[in-house]
């Protein structure tokens, strides 16, 4: 079954999975979606274009994981 989210819901979703500060995990703590239903709120809400280039922006981007963040952190010490 299809969730529905209102269209200012989405647009916060959007605004966050586009901003460099805002990891995955904290968008699963705030509003309780996954990275693959953000992926897909991006993919259905996004110009083909745009969605290309925002998942070519952060695929592999450490910014967007906390795990990967944290393990950097430990690895400069």
């Amino acid at each position: 079954m299809k969730k529905e989210y209102s269209t200012s819901f989405i647009s916060e979703i959007i605004s966050m999975a586009w901003a460099d500060d805002i990891s995955f995990d904290k968008i699963k703590n705030g509003c309780g979606l996954s990275e693959s239903e953000v992926i897909k709120i991006m993919r259905s809400n996004l110009k083909l274009g745009s969605f290309k280039l925002w998942r070519k922006r952060v695929s592999g981007r450490n910014s967007k994981h906390d795990k990967k963040i944290k393990l950097i952190i430990l690895e400069a010490e």
